[in-house]
């Protein structure tokens, strides 16, 4: 029997694998609409033959590829093959090869790949050798894993050069069993994740940490709001992988709608939580919310707050696995008002990159290797860690540094708002003031009395909840804010002026 405690995949499956009873039967993954399946019984021989095609394509131990795959099954099939093989993989992002291919074009060539692997139907990208993955697997003894390989993944830069990642397999799956621990993940879980797959939380939060516990992934291609609950039921899910856009779109329960007895918590990452919009969660559901911290920077994961413990609203928890300090600066932050153990965010560890592949981010990390995150926080005396807003969005009204964050926190939760971004613009007066951008619902913006109703929530919310600095001095109503695929606000197209006003009111 394989050690449990070993990280390594091979260990994993090994011990996975051996377990005697129902456990080979057992679903690894599962297609959220039933169409497709991969259970442990059959995760050996899906590894052995996909890396025997992959070695017959010339792709080996230390080979750069991409994986373009529609199909979440498909993916993760490749993926754990890659893995095992020693191959960096690329996880890319499958809509863009359908509706933009020069945009995967760019991201191939920023990760230097050599190939690319799709279950899509034809080539839209140029610049790499494109294999179209076969429908059939072909049975194949099970191989040893091969040592090194991991993830290559890229993030926009403030600069616009691409910050490419490079994470070592030994680091993702650390931090799956960290995951796993905190989480208290059984054989018995059921998870269920719509994220992304080109990010690392669906990567390392969804099938790595699933994969180490021996549980059951559902998955799916995107987030359906419609019948949301009652698949969660059918499927019997015991946790499910989201992020703050889609808990806000699952309020409020909608006329005959269930939440399943067997859900344990909700897992949030990838933006900030507004601590009313978590309470107004936990108040319908009666179900846990668990907010954490990550980047890909860190193989995701970097705090948490417990499942089942002492947890801290507002907090996104404890450091697990990995060191964090908060650093005050001499005076990029300073103010005479402000909270003095405010600073920016630090981290180094064993989950966390100690360069960038791009040239251009050296002076992200110090001479002890801390890596400087670009968030802005502070501990309480437990040790929890909450986070104010990044760095480079502080707002300096007239010497005052105002947090935008913490306006955020407040508008959320102003019935009739879809999202909201707060951001600084020029003032003749303080230099910069808060400028709120809001999100109204559809129905609701395009009926004046109605958004009247609204707009007074809002100005009635800022006025009883929050000081004259940290008052938005316009509010923005626009048609839409651009966001990512994981539900993030995209500031800087806000900043830059790309989106549509419909309504502007000065406060």
């Amino acid at each position: 029997m394989a050690d449990a405690d070993d990280p390594s995949l091979d260990a994993r499956l090994s011990a996975l694998l051996k377990r005697h009873g129902d456990a080979l039967e057992t679903t690894f993954v599962l297609d959220a609409r039933e169409t497709a399946q991969l259970r442990y019984g059959d995760l050996g021989g899906v590894i052995a033959s996909r890396r025997a095609q992959l070695t017959a394509w010339g792709i080996g131990p230390g080979s750069r590829v991409g994986l373009l795959f529609a199909s979440p099954v498909s993916f993760v099939g490749w993926f754990l093959a890659g893995l095992h093989a020693g191959v960096w993989v690329a996880p890319l992002d499958p809509t863009n090869a359908r509706n933009a291919p020069e945009a995967t074009d760019h991201r191939a060539h920023a990760l230097t790949l050599s190939a690319i692997v799709s279950d899509l139907a034809g080539p839209s990208v140029t610049t790499t050798r494109w294999f179209v993955a076969p429908v059939v697997d072909e049975p194949g003894a099970p191989v040893a894993e091969v040592a090194g390989g991991g993830v290559l993944l890229a993030s926009s830069g403030s600069t616009g050069t691409p910050k490419v990642m490079a994470l070592a397999k030994e680091q993702l799956l650390t931090n799956a069993r960290l995951i796993a621990e905190n989480h208290q993940l059984t054989a018995q879980d059921r998870g269920f994740n719509a994220l992304p797959w080109w990010h690392v939380n669906a990567e390392v939060v969804g099938v790595l940490a699933t994969l180490y516990a021996g549980a059951t992934l559902i998955v799916a291609e995107r987030f359906h709001r419609t019948n949301f609950w009652q698949a969660a039921g059918d499927h019997g899910v015991t946790w499910i992988n989201a992020v703050p856009a889609m808990i806000a779109r699952l309020l409020p329960l909608r006329e005959g709608e269930r939440v399943p007895e067997g859900l344990r918590f909700v897992r949030s990452a990838s933006a900030p939580l507004a601590p009313n919009l978590l309470r107004a969660f936990e108040a319908a559901t009666g179900v846990e919310v668990i907010e954490s911290y990550g980047m890909t920077e860190a193989a995701s994961q970097i705090c948490a707050n417990p499942v089942g413990g002492a947890r801290t609203i507002g907090s996104v928890g404890r450091p697990i696995g990995v060191e964090v300090r908060v650093v005050r600066p001499s005076a990029a932050l300073a103010s005479p008002s402000e909270r003095a153990d405010v600073g920016l965010v630090e981290i180094k560890g064993p989950t966390v990159i100690t360069s960038y592949e791009s040239p251009g981010y050296d002076d992200r990390f110090d001479d002890e290797g801390w890596l400087r995150t670009g968030d802005v926080g502070y501990f309480d005396d437990d040790g929890f860690l909450y986070l104010v807003g990044r760095s480079d969005d502080v707002i300096n009204r007239g010497g005052e540094k105002v947090y935008p964050q913490e306006i955020e926190n407040v508008l959320i939760g102003v019935e009739g708002l879809e999202r909201v971004v707060v951001i600084g613009e020029a003032d003749d007066v303080f230099g910069q003031v808060p400028v709120a951008y809001l999100e109204v619902q559809a129905e609701i913006r395009r009926d004046d009395l109605e958004l009247d109703v609204v707009l007074s929530s809002v100005r009635s919310a800022l006025t009883t909840q929050l000081t004259k600095p940290y008052r938005p001095a316009t509010l923005k109503v626009v048609d839409e804010i651009p966001t990512a695929s994981t539900g993030k606000v995209r500031k800087g197209l806000v900043r830059s002026g790309d989106v549509h006003v419909v309504r502007v009111e000065h406060l």
